[in-house]
């Protein structure tokens, strides 16, 4: 059997987005995560005794120099190279304008392929690999007819750093779709670019292995990385979970409970059934249901969510990225005041007036900030009315929470 180990999307060095991170002690923890990802792989490739390591684009993050970054990753290499597994390597759009990759001298073990693409035989056997680095960031056509046509009688492996024929969140890189990768004759396309897995086909393979390490809520779920094993000529393939940090989103439904220990027991339960022995967790909790607490656990949200995110820190492994109160009240039993203030608000909400009102009010508070996190903020007037909205609701709510509240 030989095994060759594929991934992409490294971004090393890039910070990982959560609110989780305000906290220092959890900051200090993944501010090296996706090094720790490039560390699993080079363990992988090391025990499971790999022929090659494949690396489809964007091992770095744009164009910050870092001298640690480049140490890092030579010894990494090094690790293989003493080992003699070879490491293939495309730019992609980020490698293309990272100045490491042009500066720093990797080890004789690593070949990189350059704009013009080619090949190169894996050593002891009849396999190929085939490669186009991207020239620059942009890429805005094809790079298929760059390849070599495959050899015959060989295995051969495509190394390509595209975006398909797009993908949600992702700008178009060196379009192309999954049938003009059939008819290239290859046997496995390993490709990059798109952060989440996915194999397009088996005949042939075609799989995109996904970022190793997830940097925000978006990249939720345990990455990981693609290991193919060839035994006479055909290829299957296994997933390798790589991620030291995963993100994930639960939910604690306390339509059934009726009481604040009841509750805090289901959080502990949720976050229990949420822990891993192998990675951090950062985790987005939604308390859902309809629940007599609802009025009082709106008006004491800042309380509960310290108190989930000291039970998280009582795992010892997962962080609280964002907590989300998704609840809805109980059935009203009697109509009384409090209830009818609520509704003449509702009734209000939507008027011109105050509309414009509450328009003008945001609009002079967030003046203050800076034009560019002002226009990222409300790009548009719709934009504008929206958030004066949403606050508005969000104040009622705590105003009508208070008032429901005072009698608990």
């Amino acid at each position: 059997m030989i095994r060759i180990l594929h991934t992409a999307d490294l971004h090393l060095d890039s910070p990982l987005k959560s609110l989780a991170l305000r906290d220092p002690d959890m900051r200090d923890s993944v501010q090296t995560a996706t090094r720790s990802a490039l560390t699993r792989l080079i363990d992988t490739a090391l025990s499971e005794n790999v022929a090659a390591l494949l690396i489809a684009g964007d091992l770095f993050d744009g164009a910050a120099r870092s001298a640690k970054t480049a140490a890092f990753l030579v010894t990494q290499f090094d690790r293989l190279a003493a080992a003699d597994i070879p490491v293939f390597y495309i730019k992609g759009n980020h490698d293309a304008e990272n100045p490491i990759t042009g500066e720093t001298a990797l080890p004789s073990n690593v070949h990189i392929f350059d704009g013009r693409g080619g090949k190169s035989q894996l050593p002891g056997t009849d396999i190929w690999i085939h490669g186009v680095s991207f020239r620059d960031r942009h890429a805005p056509d094809s790079l298929l007819d760059k390849f070599n046509a495959p050899v015959a009688g060989a295995i051969n492996i495509g190394m390509l750093h595209t975006s398909l024929a797009g993908a949600a969140g992702h700008d178009t890189y060196a379009p192309c779709t999954v049938a003009d990768l059939q008819k290239m004759g290859f046997d496995y396309w390993a490709l990059g670019h798109i952060h989440k897995r996915h194999v397009y086909c088996d005949a042939p393979w075609i799989v995109m292995p996904g970022t190793p390490q997830g940097r925000d809520i978006g990249e939720a779920g345990p990455q990981s990385a693609t290991m193919l094993e060839i035994v006479d000529g055909t290829i299957t393939l296994r997933e390798i979970p790589t991620a030291a940090v995963v993100f994930h989103s639960a939910d604690v439904d306390i339509t059934t409970l009726t009481d604040d220990d009841q509750i805090r027991g289901a959080i502990r339960t949720v976050l229990r059934d949420n822990t891993t022995p192998d990675s951090t967790r950062i985790l987005r909790l939604r308390l859902t249901g309809q629940s007599d607490r609802y009025w009082q656990i709106l008006r004491d949200q800042p309380l509960w969510e310290e108190t989930i995110r000291t039970i998280a820190q009582e795992t010892g492994q997962i962080w609280i990225d964002k907590v989300r109160f998704d609840l809805k009240p109980p059935a009203i039993a009697t109509h009384n005041a409090t209830d009818e203030l609520a509704e003449i608000i509702a009734s209000m909400r939507n008027e011109p007036g105050i509309v414009a009102g509450l328009n003008d009010l945001l609009e002079n508070t967030l003046s203050e900030l800076p034009p560019q996190v002002r226009a990222a903020l409300v790009p548009d007037h719709d934009a504008l009315t929206a958030l004066a909205l949403e606050l508005t609701d969000q104040g009622t709510a705590q105003m009508i929470a208070r008032m429901k509240g005072a009698s608990d």
